[in-house]
C-alpha cells in the first residue's frame, strides 16, 4: 500500500488545519498545524490512495460519491475548509497530477468552446434535472444565484428578495422599460420586474424545464401581458432593449465565447442603456475549471478571472458603471442551501438515490468553502454605453435599502 508516498504528498499539502488520515486498518496519521477541530478521515485501499495522488481534484469527490472516502461524523465542511485553506497554498502536487493540471490549463479554451448544441446539452445537464430537487433547498421563488445579505441576520428568502432589489436599483428600473433576462432561470427576477417594477421583460434560456416553469409562473400571476419567455441561445438574440441583466449564467459562456457575449449585450443595448451582469469569479489569474465540477456539475461551465471579464467589455465597447463584489455573501447562500438539502437528503435520495445525494452535498460544500477560503468571489458589473447613463455617486443604491431596512426595524 503506498502509504509513505502519499503520506509525503500530504504533509507538503497541508500546513495548516488539523487533519487525520487513516487508510484501511492502518494507523492515525496526523497533517496540519494542529489548529482548529479536528476531522478524521478514512480511505478505504490502495486503490483510492493511487487515484487521489494522480488527480486529486477530481478524486477527492468521486472517492466521497463511491464511499472509498469517508470522514468522521460526515464533516465534508470541515473537510474541504481545510483542503481548500491549503491548496495553492505552497503544497506541492505529485508530478502525475501536476501533469494533468497543465494539460487541462491548455485545453481550457477547447473545453470551454460552448457551440450552441453543446450549451444545450449542458444546461440539460444540470437545470433539467427533477424539479423537485431545487425545491428541497432554494427559496420559494427558485433563485439560484448569490443573495444579498444587507443584515446577516435575514433569512433566505428576504435575502434573494434582497438581491433582486439591489439588482432593479442598479438597472435604475422605470415603468415600461423593454428589459431583456440573458439566462432568466425559472423566472424569479422576470416576473419580478415586471410585477414590481412595471417593465416590459424578455426571458431567455435554453432549459426546457425552467422555461415551462417560467411560463407557468407568469400565466398564473396575469403577467403574460407584461412578460415572455423564450428558448433562445443569447447568440441569436436581437433588438433593442432599455435594460439587460444576466444573473449567473455568464458563466456557462465560455473565454472562448466573452467577445460575442459582450457584442451581443452591446448591440442589444439602447444607446443610453444599462446592463447588469451578476456572474461568479476569480480574484486568481485565468485556470482551467474543477475537473470534478466539469464533469459532475456544470459541463462546460467557467468561472472567468476579472482580468478576462473586463477585457473583453472593453474590447466590446462598453463602459463600466460600476463593479461590485459580494465575497463572502455566497458563502452564506451556500451555507443555507447545504443545511436545507442535507435536512431533506432522504427525500433527496428518494427522487434520485444516494450517489446523487452525496454528489450534490459535495458540490455545495466545496462551492461554499471556495468561496470563503479560496480565489471565488461574485462580480456585479454595471455596463453602459454612454458615461451619463448612470448617477456618478452609488447613493441611488443605499438610501432606499436603509431606508427599507430601518423601517422593517420598526
Amino acid at each position: 500500500m503506498p502509504t509513505a508516498p502519499f503520506a509525503r504528498f500530504l504533509r507538503r499539502l497541508i500546513r495548516r488545519g488539523n487533519l487525520a488520515v487513516i487508510i484501511g486498518s492502518g494507523p492515525e496519521m496526523a497533517f496540519g498545524n494542529g489548529e482548529g477541530s479536528k476531522v478524521t478521515l478514512h480511505i478505504k485501499d490502495a486503490a483510492a490512495v493511487r487515484r487521489l495522488m494522480l488527480d486529486p481534484e477530481l478524486a477527492l469527490g468521486e472517492s466521497y460519491m463511491d464511499g472509498s472516502l469517508s470522514i468522521d461524523g460526515d464533516d465534508l465542511q470541515g473537510l474541504l475548509a481545510i483542503v481548500v485553506r491549503n491548496y495553492g497554498n505552497g503544497g506541492d502536487l505529485p508530478a502525475a497530477a501536476r501533469v494533468l493540471a497543465g494539460l487541462r490549463r491548455i485545453r481550457r479554451r477547447l473545453d470551454q468552446s460552448n457551440p450552441e448544441t453543446d450549451a444545450r446539452r449542458n444546461v440539460m445537464h444540470h437545470y433539467d434535472l427533477t424539479p423537485a430537487i431545487y425545491d428541497l433547498f432554494l427559496d420559494a421563488d427558485r433563485q439560484y444565484s448569490c443573495a444579498y445579505f444587507a443584515d446577516p441576520s435575514m433569512s433566505l428568502e428576504a435575502a434573494q428578495a434582497a438581491k433582486k432589489a439591489h439588482i432593479a436599483r442598479k438597472l435604475l428600473i422605470s415603468p415600461g422599460m423593454r428589459v431583456l433576462d440573458i439566462g432568466c432561470g425559472w423566472g424569479g427576477l422576470a416576473l419580478t420586474l415586471a410585477r414590481d417594477y412595471g417593465a416590459q421583460v424578455t426571458g431567455i434560456t435554453l432549459s426546457q424545464e425552467q422555461l415551462a416553469i417560467a411560463r407557468d409562473r407568469a400565466k398564473a400571476e396575469g403577467l403574460t401581458d407584461r412578460v415572455s419567455f423564450e428558448l433562445i441561445d443569447y447568440r441569436a438574440m436581437t433588438g433593442q432593449f432599455d435594460r439587460i441583466v444576466s444573473v449567473g449564467m455568464f458563466e456557462h459562456v465560455g473565454a472562448p465565447n466573452f467577445a460575442a457575449y459582450f457584442t451581443i449585450v452591446r448591440d442589444c443595448l439602447r444607446e443610453d442603456g444599462v446592463a447588469l451582469i451578476h456572474t461568479i469569479g476569480r480574484t486568481a489569474p485565468p485556470n482551467a475549471t474543477n475537473p470534478w465540477i466539469a464533469k459532475y456539475i456544470f459541463p462546460g461551465g467557467y468561472v472567468p478571472s476579472l482580468s478576462e471579464v473586463a477585457e473583453a467589455i472593453q474590447d466590446a465597447g462598453l463602459r463600466i458603471g460600476d463593479i461590485e463584489c459580494l465575497r463572502l455573501h455566497y458563502a452564506q447562500t451556500l451555507r443555507c442551501w447545504f443545511d436545507r438539502f442535507t435536512a431533506k437528503a432522504d427525500t433527496a435520495a428518494a427522487l434520485k438515490d444516494q450517489r446523487f445525494v452525496r454528489m450534490w452535498r459535495y458540490y455545495l460544500a466545496a462551492s461554499e468553502q471556495t468561496f470563503r477560503h479560496g480565489p471565488q468571489d461574485v462580480f456585479q458589473f454595471q455596463l453602459c454605453r454612454r458615461p451619463d447613463a448612470v448617477p456618478i455617486t452609488r447613493d441611488y443604491l443605499y438610501t432606499p435599502l436603509v431606508q427599507s431596512l430601518a423601517k422593517a426595524a420598526e
